[in-house]
């Protein structure tokens, strides 16, 4: 793969890192639903005015649209508002590699290989440790419950098929999916909004909106979502789904220390062996292949 597009890999792994802190500060003072409705409203506007609509069809953009943007966001920020670690959050979550690779096969009839099977069972056994050990925990510090753990997993399956919805997309702009799917996005999730959190719980929220919040919601729009997303779409159009998902490997790093550097956000001995558990899958999944290849 070509040295700027890992570089650009790379930059996209730092961002959404550092973003799981930024949901932690956003939904402590935006309801989640409406937090994530807004990301899109302004990742719609103004950009979709300059913005050409990409050739794509718009089932598949409304596709596209609805499993990143309700799905994923919806589950991931709501987990994170009741309570889920910010940097757990961003491990367990890279699970989407191999749900990336398993629909791919399904749908696409992307191959997988031997080494793309060691990895889920490697990183498998290590989200194993995350579930048994939140599950077993007893108070102390803020932790992951199964509930949670389990909304964490069905957002990495929203991204995981948001993924490969990309992949048939190929010559696409990147940044013009992004904006013209993100159309899809704010009805549904204001639709949540005021059924699960209320239409005098949101007024308040919006009325009372700290600059931190306003701060937060920024990086989502601008940082998180139009560059992160659009560079990564153009990656997955470029370079296949199967070989650019697992880059995000290096997101949790950045999240579990940004987390624990700024929220002060606890690392038990069992989370650090899952890390290294997931880390090692996620390395066996990416890099296993050629590896194998240059014995």
């Amino acid at each position: 793969m070509p040295t700027a597009a890992i570089a650009e890999a790379l930059l996209i792994s730092a961002i959404w890192g550092f973003n799981f802190v930024v949901i932690k500060v956003g939904v402590a003072g935006v309801p989640p639903f409406m937090l994530a409705a807004l990301r899109f409203v302004f990742c719609v506007f103004p950009a979709i005015i300059w913005i050409r609509k990409p050739a794509a069809s718009w089932g598949a953009l409304a596709a596209y649209g609805l499993f990143l943007g309700v799905v994923e966001f919806g589950f991931l920020f709501t987990a994170i508002k009741l309570g889920a670690p910010a940097g757990l959050s961003s491990l367990v979550l890279q699970s989407q590699a191999f749900f990336t690779a398993l629909i791919a096969a399904a749908f696409l009839k992307e191959r997988i290989r031997l080494n793309n099977v060691l990895g889920m069972v490697v990183a498998g056994a290590g989200l194993a440790v995350i579930a048994m050990a939140e599950a077993s925990s007893a108070g102390g510090a803020a932790r992951m419950s199964p509930p949670l753990f389990m909304m964490v997993i069905a957002a990495a399956l929203g991204w995981a098929a948001a993924n490969v919805i990309a992949r048939t997309m190929p010559g696409t702009s990147g940044l013009g999916l992004m904006v013209w799917s993100s159309l899809f996005s704010p009805l549904p999730l204001a639709m949540l909004s005021l059924f699960f959190e209320g239409p005098e719980r949101i007024a308040g929220a919006l009325r009372n909106m700290s600059w931190l919040s306003v701060g937060a919601l920024a990086y989502l729009v601008v940082l998180s979502t139009l560059v992160g997303y659009g560079l990564w779409n153009r990656l997955i159009m470029r370079h296949g789904a199967g070989r650019i998902a697992p880059f995000s490997l290096l997101v949790p790093i950045f999240g579990v220390a940004s987390a624990a550097l700024l929220l002060g956000e606890s690392i038990t001995a069992l989370d650090a062996v899952a890390a290294v558990l997931i880390l090692a899958g996620l390395s066996i999944h990416a890099f296993g292949s050629g590896m194998a290849r240059r014995r």
